[in-house]
């Protein structure tokens, strides 16, 4: 009796080829899952940072220097063509100060201490330079060069103030004294109550010096500086009647 025969079953290599045997066939599609998430979480990362990076255009564009220049243009051309302030300059050849010497200061007017233990006195001090300097015309009117030390002195028990002549400047007398009085009335009152003071009584002097007159205000047809002796020139009318 003869055993029927069994039907031939594929063999091991042939099943690999059919993708059913084998253990590595079921890992990839985990694989390609993995690379494709991969993938998109670099896409996900790149895309904020380039356009975070990214150039924006302007970088090498030149910077607009239109409006500062333009600003700064009046400003200088407004410091060159400014002229300068004819007064100003005109007192400064006029008159020159030395600097405000402090002299004494003490408990009274007669007595004190020496001027290199005084206090400053700021608005004093300013205030009679000030004054010399606005009223240039209050000297004596000589025709020649000059000087006068004046002295200011300041009293707070009393509240006052007194300008005079000393005696280093080479004009005295009656001319300085009322050169002396009229730059007295170019100080400005003070504020007594508001002034810093250590003593009660001070002395402040400062030396002017008044050059001469310019060439150019005693040339030929010019009039001549009172006290010349010289009368003005005429336009062919009368004599004067008195000399």
């Amino acid at each position: 009796m003869s055993v029927p025969s069994r039907p031939s079953l594929p063999s091991e290599p042939g099943l690999r080829r059919l993708g059913v045997g084998g253990s590595g066939g079921g890992d990839r599609p985990y694989r390609a899952q993995l690379i494709v998430a991969l993938v998109v979480g670099l896409v996900l990362l790149a895309v904020p940072l380039y356009l975070w990076r990214r150039p924006s255009g302007t970088e090498n564009a030149p910077a607009d220097g239109g409006a500062p220049s333009d600003t700064r243009a009046p400003s200088v051309d407004s410091a060159m063509t400014s002229p300068a302030l004819p007064d100003a300059g005109a007192q400064a050849e006029r008159v020159k100060l030395g600097s405000v010497q402090r002299v004494k200061c003490g408990a009274s007017a007669r007595g004190g201490q020496e001027g290199s233990v005084c206090d400053r006195l700021p608005f004093f001090e300013e205030q009679i330079a000030r004054a010399i300097r606005d009223n240039v015309d209050c000297a004596p009117k000589t025709g020649k060069e000059g000087s006068i030390n004046y002295v200011l002195t300041v009293d707070f028990s009393a509240r006052k103030v007194h300008v005079f002549p000393g005696a280093s400047g080479s004009w005295k007398g009656p001319a300085a004294r009322k050169a002396a009085a009229c730059v007295k009335r170019g100080l400005s009152a003070p504020d007594w109550a508001g002034l810093q003071h250590q003593y009660k009584h001070y002395s402040l002097a400062v030396l002017a010096t008044y050059p001469a007159p310019a060439a150019a205000a005693l040339a030929p047809g010019s009039a001549a500086p009172p006290g010349s002796g010289t009368p003005p020139p005429t336009d062919g009318g009368p004599p004067p009647l008195f000399e």
